[in-house]
Parts: C-alpha cells; sequence; structure tokens
C-alpha cells in the first residue's frame, strides 16, 4: 500500500533526523565517550557513531537500550511530537555522585542542567570535550579547576569557559554544591542583554 505524501512523510523524517544530534548532545552533557555506551549497551562504537552522525536510521533494537543507559523514555530520544504541554518535565539522572536536572529538552543548540554534586574522594581529574559551559553558583562552594587555576565560587557567582580547556568541577569542602549550568557546542555562548533603565 503506498504510503500517502501529505507532509506525514517529511514530518517522520525530521524527526528521525533530529535523533542522531539529540543522542551525541545527551551522551556528551553526560561526559560518555562512545566505548563507555558501547560497553554498557553491547552497540559497536562504529553503529553509536554512525547513527549519531546520522548514517545509520534509529529503530527500536538500537534505541531502546540508549534510553535505558540514559534512564530516559523512548519519546525523549526520538522528539515525539509535543502534546500542548509547555512544562519541561524534570527526569533527574544521577551518575558519578551528580545529578543532573534537565531544563531543556530541544535537540541542538543551548541546554540548561541544574547540576549537584556531591563530595568526591581521590584527586580531581581534569577533562576536556567540545562545547562552551556557562555556570551560576546557587548554593554551597564551587571548586573549578579550569587549566592551570584553581577558583573558589560562592551562590552569586558565575563563570564561562571553553571545555577545550581542561577542567574538574566539585564541592569545596564536604558538602553538596547546586549550580545551572548552560552548555553549547564549541563556539556558541549564552548571550547576557541588559536593558538600560
Amino acid at each position: 500500500m503506498p504510503i500517502q505524501q501529505d507532509g506525514r512523510m517529511g514530518e517522520l523524517d525530521d524527526v528521525l533526523a533530529s535523533v542522531g544530534p539529540r543522542l551525541r548532545e545527551l551522551r556528551r552533557t553526560r561526559g560518555s565517550t562512545l566505548a563507555d555506551l558501547a560497553e554498557a549497551t553491547g552497540i559497536s562504537e562504529s553503529t553509536l557513531s554512525r547513527l549519531e552522525g546520522g548514517g545509520r536510521k534509529p529503530n527500536l533494537e538500537l534505541l531502546l537500550p540508549l534510553a535505558q543507559f540514559y534512564g530516559v523514555p523512548l519519546d525523549e530520544l526520538v522528539g515525539a511530537p509535543q502534546t500542548g504541554d509547555p512544562r519541561v518535565h524534570l527526569r533527574p539522572v544521577s551518575r558519578d555522585g551528580m545529578t543532573f536536572v534537565p531544563l531543556t529538552r530541544r535537540p541542538g543548540g543551548l541546554h540548561a542542567h541544574k547540576l549537584v554534586i556531591g563530595p568526591r574522594a581521590g584527586e580531581p581529574e581534569l577533562k576536556t570535550h567540545e562545547g562552551y559551559e556557562w555556570l551560576y553558583v546557587l548554593n554551597g562552594r564551587l571548586r573549578l579547576l579550569l587549566g592551570e587555576r584553581d577558583l573558589l565560587l560562592v551562590p552569586g557567582e558565575v563563570a564561562e569557559f571553553d571545555t577545550h580547556v581542561p577542567h574538574w568541577l566539585g564541592p569545596e569542602g564536604d558538602r553538596p554544591v547546586e549550580l545551572l549550568i548552560i552548555f553549547g557546542k564549541q563556539g556558541e555562548r549564552a548571550h547576557l542583554r541588559a536593558h538600560p533603565d
């Protein structure tokens, strides 16, 4: 039976095309590598790479283990059409002593998260990745290692940096720290606008 060409296929193609970038953004936001994901899901790194890059169409066999790994509903991975409810339904994810609460759902562009980081044992391990981060401390004291700098931020303070610079975030002391993070792709920054009185 032929499929009607009334725009529905175009919508389906758009939904499928948005899955790869959404998966890549989710993986990077969580700080996972393709190797981590492959080991946890049993899906090869090459398949995951092609899926994120749009060279492989998503199917249930691939998406179900990914949804389970990320702890998100399947419709969040495929960007199911909105039903008119504009609220962001918070689905916290905890990993490595950190709890991420996504505050945005759209694929691509800037992503906002509330992040709670608990005390961590051992020496800080600085990491780099694609992107740009802007953060605002809500509660607690944040230790930010950024390249050769060791910074202490308190509630109300803001920092922004290119994530190619080796960095580490954690609480100063034995109490958790809460912050808001806006993360964007390389070169994409949060733009603040002030209007004169």
